[in-house]
């Protein structure tokens, strides 16, 4: 073996050993998941349980809200990244208000991080910072968003570029320098989303 191939399978090792991914499968149904602190930004009650789902990517569980609430957040309490991704898949079920399912980075507290979303009800995937709790759009891509329908969402950030990847295509890309901290990860709704979340994968880089 060449020096530099050496050398990539050793990066490619680390890479491995930083990822983790979280199914929900061995945790308690019908309450928040353990490590996790389910919370909201704004008003209302948001509600993240664990629950059996016959749909779910990876069964049997999946990570459910089903509460109403500004904003609600599920943040994976034991992470701290700077550079790398993270990866959810999720379902919409319902919503008259909004149908959403998104990821939160670098996340200093319940009211401060970016968001990369996507939307049922209005067919676009969308980033946005939010600061003392107050959301600001930065940039949207129109795209086919089904409800009912299992899809994947991901974000990579090195430095203060990020990429938005939806269903494995590119749909945004966008520099911002507003958190420039590592910080958790987690996941997030809007107002009356239902919806469902699985396989959810980190990693540094």
């Amino acid at each position: 073996m060449t020096i530099a191939a050496a050398l990539l399978t050793t990066a490619m090792l680390v890479s491995v050993a930083l990822a983790d991914t979280v199914n929900f499968d061995n945790f308690k149904t019908g309450l928040p998941p353990p490590g996790w602190t389910a919370t909201k930004t704004g008003s209302g009650t948001a509600k993240w349980t664990v629950e059996p789902d016959d749909t779910a990517p990876s069964k049997p569980n999946v990570l459910k809200q089903s509460g109403q609430a500004t904003y609600p957040v599920c943040i994976q309490d034991d992470t701290s990244l700077k550079d790398g991704f993270v990866e959810v898949k999720f379902k919409p079920i319902s919503g008259k208000e909004d149908q959403a399912g998104g990821l939160v980075w670098p996340v200093k507290d319940s009211n401060n991080y970016y968001i990369a979303r996507a939307n049922a009800l209005e067919d676009n995937v969308t980033i946005y910072h939010t600061i003392n709790g107050r959301r600001t759009e930065k940039k949207r891509t129109n795209t086919k968003v089904a409800s009912n329908t299992w899809h994947t969402l991901r974000v990579d950030f090195q430095d203060n570029h990020l990429t938005v990847t939806f269903d494995g295509k590119k749909a945004i890309e966008w520099d911002d320098d507003t958190f420039k901290h590592a910080g958790q990860v987690g996941v997030w709704t809007k107002a009356d989303s239902v919806t469902l979340f699985d396989d959810f994968s980190y990693g540094s880089k």
